[in-house]
This record gives C-alpha cells, structure tokens and sequence, in this order.
C-alpha cells in the first residue's frame, strides 16, 4: 500500500448493518505520515466501538471527536486516548458531530433515531433538544432516520440546517432554540417524473429520494444560499429554504447520487462532492466547483473507488490535501491538490464506513 505522505487520516466504521450485522469489523483507523500500515484505534474507546462520524477542533489541532453508538468521545492528545463524555442518552447512536463557527465551545451531536444535543461546554456536558424533532416524513420500521449533519451559515452563524436521512432538512435561525421543516417545497419537487424515487418502501412514497438528506453547505460566496446534497443530486436554495431547485450536477456527471458536499476551507468558492451510483454500489467520484456549484469537473484521476464514495474531508491547514472515503472500505486522498491520488485501502474485512478526517 502507498503512503500517506504528509497526512495523519482517520477513518470511522461499524460492524456492519443488517444481514452483515456482526460479521464485519468495525472501528477508529489511523494512518499516520509516512506510514503504509493502517492501525486500530483502542486508546479509551469500547473493544467494540463503532465510529460514524469523525471532527477536528478547529482551534486545537490536538482535540478531536467522533460519534459512537454510546455516544460521543473526546481525544485531546491527537487521538491517542480517548474519553466518553458526559451524555443524557445511553446507546445514543451518533451520527453527526459539529461546532459553531465562532463560539466553539457550542456543539451539536445528530443522532439516530432523529435526535439532536446541545453542549454549551465544549463537549463537557449535552443536553437534548426537544424542539429538533424528525417531521415523520419517511420513517420505516428498521430504518432509523438520523440526522446526518448540522451546518452553519458562515455570515450568521445562528442560522442552523439539520439535514436528515432519511427525511428532509430543519432550519432554526435562533441558535438552535426553534426549528423550521423545509421538506415541503423538496416533496413538491418529487412530483417531477425524474426527480420521483422509492426505494426503501416508505410511506411517504415517490418522495422518499428528494427527502434523503445526505449533507448540507453553505459557503461565504453564495451569501442567502444553501446547498443540499440528497440522492436526486445537488439542489439550492436562495431563499431561507422556502424553495429549492436542481442544479443539474448531471450535466457534469454520470453519477448524481451526492453523499457528501462540503465548502473548502480554504476559499468559499471551492466545493467538494462525492457523486456514486447507489446507497450500494460499485461506482463512486470525486467532483470539484471553482465557482460556488456552478459547474463542476471530476478530480479523481488514476484511482477506482470501485463503491459509494460516502464521506470527504479538507485538510483544515493545507488547501492541497483532501481526502474520501468509500463505504467498501478505501481512502482515497490527494496531497497535491490533485496532481496524484493515492488509494489506501483499509483493514480486511472493514466495510461500512462512514467516516474520514486528517490533519
């Protein structure tokens, strides 16, 4: 396997889902600079850890935080040990971890089912959000609705979407306190022929591929607009979420289903989005925008993700570093900005994965 190069990258699995529960491996992988063997993560962490979601302090490179199925953890040595924090819900599967742009001490924890937290501490200590409930849109039995995501608006930071797979997007302008569904204008957008999809037999229908939310972004050069990422494609919003509208990402990929979308943080003009066939599949890119999401080009080159291509993750100090993640099992990264991509294939037998970071 190659090196990693210059890069410390962490990867997040489960042990497995459904009929693979159990029978695959699960947990938190480092690769750490120069290295070529990926190692297990124990420091702390239960010998049975599932990682679903991984993110880096943005002010203290040595503290980091992953959501497990009892909740979430904390390193602050650059994740050598780790400690579970103080949390109201035991066995809280959490799926998503993110800090306030400006008061970082703020932090929002999605679990699943549909369940947000609040930590005022820096992670110390969490409390439940009652008001950030799922709208039941497209729940089914076996399919727990999560939240995937919570993003900030960079120009005002108190304005908050929560993106739910699967089940649409909240919106709360107020830090939090209140919350907004703007499904409805998702829902009118499935009565399009192309843009109607049901494949996990729920009751909401031809809706059910407009209403899976996978990621949300906004950037600092489309002020007023969100981005949303689902299974349809790459949708936008000019207007607080009261109205969306394709952006026909498919008039530069053959693969639209959008998994992960995020902002560089580098320059807000700069999107990432990993594009694949299916929730399962054997066909997964990488996509850059130049322009805000305008048009797009495919970045990976000499590699094959060869699955769904499930998480991305920006090198929050080197704009040249960037790297995905299948959920087959396989980093795929850059650290030239694209010039070369390395393929780091994890551990035999981790599968499901859903998580990357570096640093």
């Amino acid at each position: 396997m190659a090196s990693n190069g210059k890069n410390t990258v962490l990867a997040g699995a489960v042990w497995g889902q459904g009929e693979n529960a159990g029978r695959l491996r699960g947990g938190l992988f480092r690769l750490r600079p120069g290295a070529t063997e990926w190692e297990a993560v124990a420091g702390g962490l239960p010998e049975n850890v599932e990682v679903r979601a991984i993110t880096l302090h943005p002010n203290d490179s040595k503290t980091l935080f992953i959501g497990t199925q009892d909740g979430p953890y904390r390193s602050t040595d650059g994740g050598e040990q780790w400690e579970k924090l103080d949390f109201p819900e035991q066995g809280a599967v959490i799926w998503s971890i993110a800090i306030h742009p400006t008061r970082p001490d703020i932090m929002y924890a999605g679990a699943a089912p549909v369940a947000l937290y609040r930590s005022a501490d820096g992670g110390d200590s969490w409390h439940h959000i009652p008001q950030a409930k799922s709208p039941g849109h497209c729940e089914r039995e076996g399919f727990d609705t999560r939240v995937i995501g919570v993003t900030f608006n960079p120009a005002q930071p108190d304005e908050v979407y929560m993106g739910i797979e699967v089940g649409g997007v909240l919106q709360s302008t107020d830090g939090g306190e209140s919350w907004t569904d703007l499904s409805a204008p998702l829902i009118e957008l499935a009565q399009l022929p192309h843009l109607q999809n049901n494949v996990g037999g729920r009751h909401c229908g031809h809706c059910e591929g407009m209403l899976d939310t996978h990621a949300v972004a906004i950037s600092s050069a489309a002020p007023g607009s969100a981005f949303l990422g689902v299974r349809m494609g790459i949708f936008r919003t000019d207007d607080g979420g009261s109205s969306w509208y394709d952006t026909d990402v498919g008039q530069f990929s053959p693969l639209t289903y959008c998994r992960a979308l995020i902002v560089s943080p580098h320059d807000p003009d700069v999107f990432y989005a990993a594009l694949s066939e299916a929730a399962v599949s054997t066909a997964g890119s990488l996509y850059r925008s130049n322009d805000a999401a305008k048009t797009w080009e495919r970045i990976d080159h000499g590699v094959e993700a060869q699955s769904t291509v499930v998480g991305l993750a920006a090198h929050p100090t080197d704009p040249a570093s960037l790297y995905s993640v299948t959920r087959a099992g396989k980093v795929i990264g850059t650290a030239d900005n694209g010039a070369s991509w390395q393929d780091l294939p994890l551990p035999e037998g981790v599968h499901d994965v859903y998580a990357v970071a570096c640093y």
